[in-house]
């Protein structure tokens, strides 16, 4: 029996994946086969499903730690050049803006994940300490969402003057803050403990309630709501 790897065309129609999206629909595809797609061809020893399972494989098959990856870590896989790499990275790009879009459909908040998912298209990035602040109306509706500081690797600095001044300009009753970490483990540190008690108490003073402050991670975040940390 022949060790020599099949192309897609000689695939029977049913497991080739552009067919199989037009007979069986999208959701029928694996993330390797719509990978696949986008690629077009594989190398000379793995078809573009192949390698796109390799691909995968290297980020443990988390489309997130996918989204990450360079350009040049993209293009270490045999098979992937410059084009492909751009390819893939366009698509996952694409869907970051569609989750973003989807966020802002929907105005008003019900949770901290609400909030999480409103914030995490600005918080992606692993390389640096961003720090946005997200403004409420009495009906938790978003009236704005802006980033009010861009750090580095360690921290970003974040002035309650700002943004409680902004937060009057817009009129706003409510108020909840995010920041990433770039390590990608959310765990509030002193620094952030100290931050959220100021924010709460100029909030009294000024009658916008501090509702929630919210450290995004690698696939997960920490509230302070939900945790019990908002009282002074």
């Amino acid at each position: 029996m022949s060790n020599e790897k099949k192309s897609i065309k000689e695939w029977a129609a049913d497991d080739r994946p552009r067919e199989k999206m037009m007979h069986k629909g999208k959701s029928a595809l694996s993330n390797a086969e719509l990978i696949a797609i986008l690629i077009g061809s594989g190398n000379s020893k793995q078809s573009a499903v192949e390698l796109s399972r390799t691909i995968l494989d290297s980020v443990g098959n988390n489309l997130i730690e996918l989204s990450d990856l360079s350009l040049s870590d993209l293009m270490r896989h045999n098979g992937i050049g410059e084009a492909k790499a751009i390819t893939i990275m366009a698509a996952l790009e694409l869907g970051k803006r569609r989750r973003a879009a989807e966020a802002n459909t929907d105005n008003t908040l019900k949770n901290s994940k609400d909030a999480y998912e409103r914030f995490l298209p600005y918080l992606e990035d692993p390389t640096q300490e961003n720090f946005f602040a997200m403004y409420l109306n009495q009906k938790q509706k978003v009236l704005k969402v802006e980033c009010v500081s861009k750090g580095g690797i360690t921290h970003a600095i974040a002035d309650p003057k700002v943004i409680f001044k902004n937060a009057l300009t817009v009129g706003a009753t409510g108020l909840i803050i995010s920041h990433n970490h770039p390590s990608g483990v959310p765990k509030p540190s002193t620094e952030d403990r100290m931050l959220t008690k100021k924010f709460i108490a100029a909030g009294k003073l000024l009658d916008i309630a501090l509702v929630d402050h919210v450290i995004i991670g690698k696939n997960h975040y920490y509230s302070f709501l939900d945790n019990g940390e908002m009282t002074l």
